[in-house]
């Protein structure tokens, strides 16, 4: 199973030419098709049906709130969280569809590998670190990088509430692996590697 998030990372990787399944995010339909597709914008929802996603093919998931609102052909609710926590980040409602479009593949996944691409986390300047930046429902591109640190927890919870799969983040060669991400089930890669 390969999660795509929408880093700039992943720019000049072609999608289409990895065959395994694929979850991707928000606007990634714009581009490419892919088996699962995680909106819990609600903008990113409506435009992604006005634009036929589902029908291409493609299965939706958007947060519960949302559902009633969009409930249509190939259009689901996002599981609940594998884990009970206390803080903010652990609130369903504060994860984005980045955390969640990890969990659907540690949900999903046949073989017990999930790849990770296009996670970036940190923007290399001190603006957003999204390749569809400056797009509908997007950020501009000016705007100051987000802070990280709910990802970071958030995909944690998953590799943590999962042991017994293998993810594998493909990255650039000087991003480095979040501590909060020191699991045995989790490897860094190449980005050159991912295949």
């Amino acid at each position: 199973m390969l999660i795509i998030g929408n880093g700039e990372s992943r720019q000049g990787i072609d999608i289409n030419s990895l065959t395994t399944p694929k979850v991707g995010c928000n606007a990634i339909y714009r581009d490419y098709v892919t088996e699962y597709l995680v909106c819990v914008d609600k903008r990113m929802m409506a435009e992604s049906l006005r634009a036929g996603a589902n029908t291409r093919g493609t299965l939706i998931y958007t947060r519960p709130d949302w559902y009633s609102q969009f409930k249509t052909l190939r259009v689901r609710e996002l599981p609940s969280l594998p884990y009970n926590g206390t803080n903010r980040w652990d609130e369903p409602f504060q994860w984005g569809s980045g955390p969640y479009a990890v969990l659907l593949g540690a949900m999903y996944t046949k073989t017990r590998e999930v790849k990770l691409l296009g996670f970036d986390l940190h923007s290399k300047t001190k603006t957003v670190n999204n390749i569809y930046k400056g797009t509908p429902n997007y950020d501009n591109a000016d705007k100051r990088a987000i802070d990280p640190r709910y990802w970071i927890h958030q995909i944690g919870m998953v590799f943590n509430c999962y042991p017994k799969i293998q993810f594998t983040i493909y990255q650039e060669p000087d991003w480095e692996l979040p501590k909060a991400w020191n699991y045995s089930n989790v490897t860094v890669d190449k980005i050159s590697n991912i295949v």
